[in-house]
C-alpha cells in the first residue's frame, strides 16, 4: 500500500499544474507520512524487482523536490519546502544522505524576496535537518559543517544589520520584523548540538541580545520575543571553548548578579537601604541626587545604559530572569551554584516593601530626603514587579537543586512571608507566592516546625479567600439604598434606578460579577493541596483546618479533598473527633478510579516468602484432618460438663493413663485425655463427693431427657484449657501435673483458686440444690 501511496504522489507532483500544487500540498505531505517505511528502508546492493522500482520512485521525487526549489513561481518553492520537511522527517537517514543540493536551496529561498511564510517553513525546515543529521557524525561532516554557518548568517540577516566596529563587528536589530521570534527560537536549539560553529558569531549574538534585551532600545519587542532572547542569552556561554564552558557559566553567573546590584543602587536611591551585604568586595555606585534617575554607562554584561525609574526597573527584572534562565540551563561540565551570592540579592531586594499608607515607619523603611516625593511613589508602583522576579528566581533555585535547598529554606520561607505581608494586595505577587511556596513545602513541609507553620497560616487564609466566591452583604447593600435615599431627599445625591426595578433581590446574598483569574486559582488551588499533603496535620490550627477543608468542599478541588482524607486530624484529648471529607469526595466523584480504591479497596494480602505460603498451606491441612478425626457432639453435651463433680479418684487416673502422657508433648499442642470413665465415680461403687459447683453467669440447661448427675463422654480437646484446670480438685491437680512428663513448652497452667468465691447463704442455696439433685 505505501508503495501505491508513493506512485500516486510522485504522478500528482509531476502532472499537476505549479499554480495549483499549494492547494495539495497539505494532503501530498500526509501521503509521505504514511510511506515512512518504505522511503526509511535501506536500499539492497542487489535489488529486485520490487526494490528497483521503489528506488525509481524515490528518485522521482527527489528530483522533483530540487526542481521546485529552483522555480521561478512562488508556489512552487513554497510547495517544495513543504514537502522536503515532510520526506526527511519520514525517511531520516536515507533521505538525507543525498540532500546536500536541497541544502543549498533552502538557504538560497531565505536571501530571496519570497513571502514572510515561505521563509519561516524554510527556517523551520532547515533547523529540523540540522536537528535530525546531529546523530550521525557522516551526515554531519557532509551536511551541518559545511552548510550550517551561512544558514545561520542568512538567518541573522533577516533579523539585523550587520555594523563594522574598529573592535570587532557587532549587530543591531531591525525594526518590526517578523522573523525575530522564529530566528532566535532555531538558533536556540542548535547552539547545544553545535556550539563549535557557533562560537565565531558569539560576539554578534551578544550585541544582538543586549539590544533587544536592555530597555534602552527604541524598538519595541514582544513578550514572547524577550523570553527566547532571555534563554539565548543564557545559553551563549555553551559557545565557549570545551575545557572553559564551566568557567564561562560561572563568569555570566557572577556578571549578572553584579549587574543586578548595580542597577539596585540606582532604583533604591529613594529610600535609606539597611541591608549589608555578604560579599566584601561588593562596591555600591556614589551617585548625584541632583540628577535624573539614569545609568549612562554600561554594566557588567555589557547593556547599555538607561534613564529612568521604569528603564532601571525593567532592566532589574529582565537580569533577574536572566539569572534564572542560567541557572535552569544544564551544563556539561561542574559547576558551583553561588547560592550565598544568589540569596545576598533576593534580601536586599525583598527587604524594600511598599509601607502601608505611604508612611515610613509601618516597616522599618527610611526615606531619603534628597529625593523627591514623585519618584519614591514611581519606585513603590515598581516594587511589586521586582519581588515577583525574586520569586521566580528562588522558584528556579528551589526547582533544580530540590532536597538540596533545605538548609535555605527558612530564609525563603522568611523572605515570601514578609513580601506577602506588605503586598498581598496585588494579584500578581499572591500568585507568585503560592507558587514557591507549594514548592518548598513539597520538599521540606515535613520537617517545618510550628512556628515557621504559624507564618503561613496568614497565607493560607488569604489562599482561601482567593478560591471562594466573593458575596454580597444584603444589609450592606440595604444601607447604602437607605443612605441614597436620605441624601436623594435632601437634594445631595442620587440613587441607583435599577435597585428599585427588584427589591426582592437584595434580600439575600448575591454572588459579585467579579473577573476570574484561572492561574490564580491554579496556583491556590496547589498550594492547599500542598499544605494538606505534605505539613504535619497536628502542626496546623483547627481553625486553619476547618477554613481549608471548607474552601476545597465549596470548589469541588477533588486532589486536595483526597489529601484531606489522607491526613486526617489527629485525635487529641479535650477535642472531639475530626470530622472526614470522604462523603463529599464519594457524592462529587464516585466514578473516579481513585476514589473507588480508597472507599472500597480490594487488595489481597500479598505474601512474599514462598515458606510462608507452604508453611500456612500446611497448617491448613493439619488443622482439616483434625477436625474430620474429631466426633460430632451436641452443644447440649458439650455443655453438660459443668454438671459433673470437681473431684475423681485418683487410682482411676493411675490405672488409665493418658494418650498425652504416652505421645511426647509439642509446643502448641493441646493435653487430651480419655473419656469419662476417670470421671466415673458412680461406676467404682463409691458414694460420690459433694463438692461446690462453681457459678457461672448463664446456668447450663440441662435437657429432660438426660437425668440428673449423669456423666456424659466429653473429649478432653473440646474443654477449654483453663475450664480443665478448674474443673479438677486440688490434689487431683496436683497429681495429674506430677504425672505429666517435663517439657520445654512456653504454655504454663493457670493458677488455681482455692478460695470460694461465694458467701456462706449462697453456699447454703447451693449445698440444698445439690442434695435435691441427689435425692
Amino acid at each position: 500500500m505505501a508503495a501505491t501511496t508513493l506512485r500516486a504522489v510522485t504522478h500528482r507532483l509531476t502532472t499537476t499544474p505549479v499554480d495549483q500544487l499549494p492547494s495539495i500540498a497539505a494532503f501530498l505531505a500526509a501521503s509521505l507520512s504514511d510511506c515512512a517505511e518504505l522511503l526509511s528502508a535501506p536500499q539492497a546492493q542487489k535489488p529486485g524487482k520490487g526494490d528497483s522500482d521503489h528506488a525509481v520512485q524515490i528518485h522521482k521525487l527527489k528530483t522533483r523536490l530540487a526542481s521546485l526549489l529552483q522555480d521561478r513561481t512562488v508556489e512552487g518553492r513554497w510547495t517544495a519546502v513543504v514537502l522536503v520537511k515532510a520526506t526527511v522527517e519520514a525517511g531520516q537517514w536515507e533521505i538525507l544522505r543525498g540532500y546536500e543540493p536541497i541544502v543549498r536551496g533552502l538557504i538560497g529561498i531565505l536571501a530571496k524576496p519570497d513571502p514572510v511564510s515561505t521563509r519561516k517553513m524554510c527556517i523551520i525546515t532547515l533547523t529540523r535537518i540540522f536537528h535530525l543529521t546531529y546523530q550521525y557524525p557522516t551526515l554531519v561532516r557532509e551536511i551541518t559543517t559545511p552548510h550550517l554557518p551561512g544558514f545561520v548568517t542568512a538567518a541573522l540577516n533577516l533579523v539585523s544589520t550587520l555594523v563594522k566596529l574598529p573592535s570587532g563587528s557587532s549587530r543591531k536589530p531591525k525594526p518590526n520584523t517578523p522573523f525575530m521570534e522564529i530566528v532566535l527560537h532555531a538558533i536556540l536549539e542548535l547552539i547545544p548540538r553545535h556550539p563549535t560553529i557557533f562560537r565565531p558569531f558569539g560576539t554578534q549574538l551578544w550585541s544582538l541580545l543586549g539590544d533587544i534585551l536592555s530597555s534602552s532600545s527604541q524598538v519595541y519587542f514582544p513578550e514572547q520575543v524577550l523570553d527566547v532572547a532571555e534563554q539565548l542569552f543564557a545559553s551563549l556561554y555553551r559557545c565557549a571553548p570545551k575545557d572553559k564552558s564551566g568557567l564561562g557559566w560561572s563568569d555570566e553567573c557572577k556578571s549578572t548578579i553584579l549587574s543586578a546590584h548595580r542597577a539596585a543602587d540606582h532604583v533604591f536611591r529613594a529610600i535609606t537601604e539597611q541591608w549589608e551585604s555578604v560579599d566584601p568586595t561588593l562596591v555600591h555606585i556614589k551617585q548625584d541626587y541632583s540628577n535624573e534617575l539614569a545609568d549612562p554607562s554600561a554594566d557588567a554584561l555589557g547593556f547599555p545604559g538607561w534613564t529612568g525609574i521604569h528603564a532601571g526597573t525593567d532592566r532589574l527584572v529582565t537580569l533577574l530572569r536572566i539569572l534564572s534562565e542560567i541557572i535552569s540551563m544544564p551544563s556539561a561540565a561542574t559547576i558551583a551554584i553561588p547560592l550565598g551570592s544568589i540569596l545576598d540579592l533576593t534580601s536586599r531586594l525583598t527587604s524594600v516593601t511598599i509601607p502601608p499608607n505611604g508612611e515610613a515607619s509601618q516597616n522599618g523603611v527610611q526615606f531619603n530626603p534628597q529625593i523627591s516625593r514623585d519618584e519614591r511613589e514611581l519606585l513603590w508602583a515598581e516594587l511589586p514587579r521586582i519581588h515577583i522576579a525574586c520569586m521566580d528566581l528562588l522558584a528556579h533555585v528551589v526547582g533544580v537543586l530540590e532536597t538540596s535547598t533545605a538548609p535555605i529554606s527558612q530564609n525563603i520561607l522568611e523572605q515570601v512571608t514578609w513580601v506577602f505581608k506588605n503586598e498581598k494586595f496585588r494579584r500578581d505577587v499572591r500568585s507568585a507566592s503560592y507558587d514557591l511556596l507549594s514548592s518548598v513545602l513539597k520538599l521540606t513541609g515535613p520537617a517545618m516546625t510550628k512556628q515557621s507553620i504559624g507564618s503561613v497560616a496568614n497565607v493560607l487564609r488569604v489562599c482561601c479567600h482567593d478560591l471562594l466566591p466573593q458575596f454580597e452583604d444584603s444589609g450592606a447593600a440595604g444601607k447604602s439604598q437607605t443612605d441614597a435615599k436620605s441624601k436623594s431627599k435632601g437634594g445631595q445625591g442620587t440613587a441607583n434606578a435599577d435597585s428599585f426595578l427588584d427589591p426582592e433581590l437584595r434580600k439575600k446574598q448575591q454572588l459579585k460579577a467579579c473577573p476570574q483569574f484561572p492561574e490564580l486559582q491554579q496556583a491556590a488551588s496547589g498550594l492547599l493541596q500542598g499544605a494538606l499533603t505534605y505539613i504535619s496535620p497536628g502542626l496546623l490550627a483547627p481553625s486553619v483546618r476547618a477554613e481549608i477543608d471548607r474552601t476545597i468542599i465549596l470548589t469541588s478541588n477533588k486532589d486536595a479533598m483526597l489529601a484531606s482524607v489522607l491526613n486526617p486530624i489527629p485525635a487529641a484529648k479535650g477535642r472531639g473527633a475530626g470530622s472526614s471529607l470522604i462523603p463529599f469526595l464519594v457524592r462529587g466523584y464516585s466514578d473516579q478510579m481513585e476514589v473507588e480504591a480508597l472507599v472500597r479497596p480490594r487488595m489481597p494480602v500479598l505474601m512474599t516468602a514462598p515458606e510462608l505460603d507452604a508453611y500456612a498451606e500446611m497448617e491448613e491441612d493439619e488443622e482439616a484432618d483434625e477436625m474430620a478425626d474429631e466426633p460430632f457432639n451436641a452443644p447440649s453435651q458439650s455443655a453438660s460438663f459443668l454438671t459433673q463433680p470437681a473431684a475423681t479418684s485418683v487410682e482411676a487416673q493411675k490405672t488409665e493413663p493418658s494418650a498425652a502422657s504416652v505421645a511426647p508433648l509439642q509446643k502448641r499442642t493441646y493435653f487430651e485425655e480419655t473419656s469419662a470413665e476417670s470421671h466415673s465415680s458412680p461406676a467404682s461403687g463409691k458414694q460420690p463427693v459433694q463438692v461446690k459447683k462453681a457459678r457461672f453467669e448463664e446456668k447450663a440447661q440441662t435437657p429432660a431427657s438426660v437425668p440428673a448427675y449423669q456423666p456424659t463422654k466429653v473429649e478432653a480437646s473440646m474443654v477449654p484449657k483453663h475450664v480443665q484446670a478448674t474443673s479438677q480438685a486440688p490434689a487431683t491437680s496436683q497429681v495429674a501435673v506430677e504425672a505429666l512428663p517435663v517439657d520445654d513448652s512456653d504454655d504454663e497452667l493457670p493458677a488455681l483458686n482455692i478460695d470460694p468465691d461465694t458467701d456462706d447463704e449462697d453456699d447454703d442455696e447451693e449445698d440444698d440444690e445439690d442434695v435435691a439433685m441427689e435425692g
